[in-house]
């Protein structure tokens, strides 16, 4: 006996220990931590922010020169004549003086060549695609980081959303056991012949409209809990809300004040902001790359050829080797004129993209201006609601318990004992909405006045 009493015992511990361990709860803290870590947005978004940091590498090696190695062996005529013309690209080279008369002899000749051409200098245009090209990194950064706050807005929304459903499927349990109650008595008053039968089919009626309504609730809480599986990449299964978290934060009355918007430093205005420096440094660089370009040059090359000096057409294997070696070096600037023209329609277009990021940025400080004065208003009604709401609490439990009471001693009927049911269900529904809308409003004016940490902080 003594065996079978501590068997007993370490089964019940370790069915304790299993059971525990399932409903183990997920702090919003942790989630957000692992939404930043595994969403798939924010993961692409960092492989974007590579892209801009390789492309930045890519302009810094514009000033390299280029030093092009060629070589060439040609059979043909060499046979020309005088007159000048445009090359156009496609008319070969074919040097030799004039000659009396026709002759398409060939001739076997072969070049090598090794040019350098170097922009040296361009008065600043290649700091300016330097200083875009980093400008870039630093909008995708900031688009990353606007990313981060948006999803994180949107975890915080689900979870709070869960903490309702949550609420909702607790009271919807308490609804099923009154109204499984109420069926319990009626069925016992029915065989007394105290209520009719037909009370019996209303209370089952009741009855399986709760189980209905838990059913579409339990739905709804699982189609979240996917959503945010995709985003954190924990099983949906364990996205269970910590349900003291709301309590905590309600407990607190001194939240709202300690949150101080600093709209200075949101990420939705870092990112618009580095958009208008970086359309600023884009004005810059189109005033820089029309500059005067100066430029050094330099080739050397070698040449050999079947033809001789005295103009004898040799055999053509007398043309293979170098016997005229020749170099060349230059500086010099080059300046289109009508680009003075090109400068201005250009700048004048970027211009528009500044001013059109400005007004962007100017909405988006309105807007957040906006986001955090709405928040504080529902953040005051939502803790009137607080006050209130417990004293419809309190009259509809003590209006059903009447009701209950009155219809077991065959005072009232079922209709008026279901109307008091509805009335404390929905005194509870409103209750866990009205704790909904007060943490949702304290995290809308956290998220908009970027103040976030503080608040999860407190629920340390």
């Amino acid at each position: 006996m003594h065996h079978l009493k501590r068997y007993g015992c370490a089964a019940l511990l370790l069915l304790l220990a299993i059971t525990g361990h399932a409903q183990q709860r997920v702090t919003l803290k942790d989630l957000l931590n692992k939404v930043d870590q595994n969403a798939p947005e924010l993961i692409a978004d960092s492989a974007s922010i590579a892209i801009k940091q390789a492309q930045a590498t890519e302009t810094r090696s514009n000033w390299l020169p280029n030093l092009k190695l060629n070589y060439q062996a040609d059979v043909g005529t060499n046979n020309n004549t005088a007159g000048p013309y445009f090359g156009f690209g496609i008319i070969p080279s074919n040097s030799r003086g004039v000659r009396t008369e026709n002759n398409t002899s060939a001739v076997l000749t072969n070049l090598g060549i090794a040019a350098l051409d170097w922009e040296v200098y361009n008065f600043g245009a290649y700091a300016a695609q330097n200083k875009v090209a980093g400008s870039d990194i630093t909008v995708e950064q900031n688009q990353f980081q606007q990313s981060k706050y948006k999803l994180q807005a949107y975890t915080i929304g689900n979870y709070l959303q869960l903490l309702r459903l949550q609420d909702y499927l607790a009271i919807q349990s308490r609804n099923i056991e009154r109204n499984q109650q109420i069926r319990r008595s009626i069925q016992s008053l029915a065989k007394s012949g105290i209520r009719p039968g037909v009370d019996t089919s209303i209370a089952e009626a009741e009855l399986s409209k709760a189980r209905l309504t838990y059913i579409e609730l339990d739905n709804q809480l699982k189609q979240i809990q996917l959503q945010l599986a995709t985003i954190s990449g924990l099983p949906y299964q364990s996205i269970v809300p910590d349900t003291l978290a709301e309590t905590r934060l309600i407990s607190q009355t001194n939240i709202p004040g300690l949150i101080v918007a600093d709209t200075a430093n949101h990420p939705i205005i870092n990112y618009y902001r580095s958009v208008v420096k970086n359309s600023l440094q884009k004005e810059e660089l189109v005033k820089k790359q029309y500059n005067p370009k100066i430029l050094l040059e330099a080739a050397a090359w070698g040449r050999g050829a079947s033809v001789d000096a005295n103009d004898k057409f040799n055999n053509l294997s007398s043309g293979w080797g170098f016997d005229r070696n020749n170099y060349l070096v230059g500086v010099g600037i080059s300046y289109n004129l009508f680009d003075l023209r090109r400068k201005q329609l250009k700048l004048r277009t970027q211009k528009a993209a500044t001013d059109y990021a400005l007004r962007k940025l100017d909405e988006q400080k309105s807007l957040l201006a906006l986001g955090v004065s709405q928040a504080n208003i529902e953040l005051n009604t939502a803790k009137q609601r607080l006050a209130e709401i417990p004293n419809q609490l309190k009259a509809a439990t003590a209006g059903y318990r009447q009701k209950l009471s009155l219809y077991k001693s065959g005072l009232t009927d079922i209709i008026e004992l279901n109307a008091a049911l509805n009335i404390l269900y929905r005194a509870e529904t409103d209750y866990a909405q009205a704790r909904f809308a007060y943490t949702s409003a304290l995290f809308q004016k956290a998220v908009t006045g970027n103040q976030v940490s503080s608040v999860l902080n407190l629920l340390n």
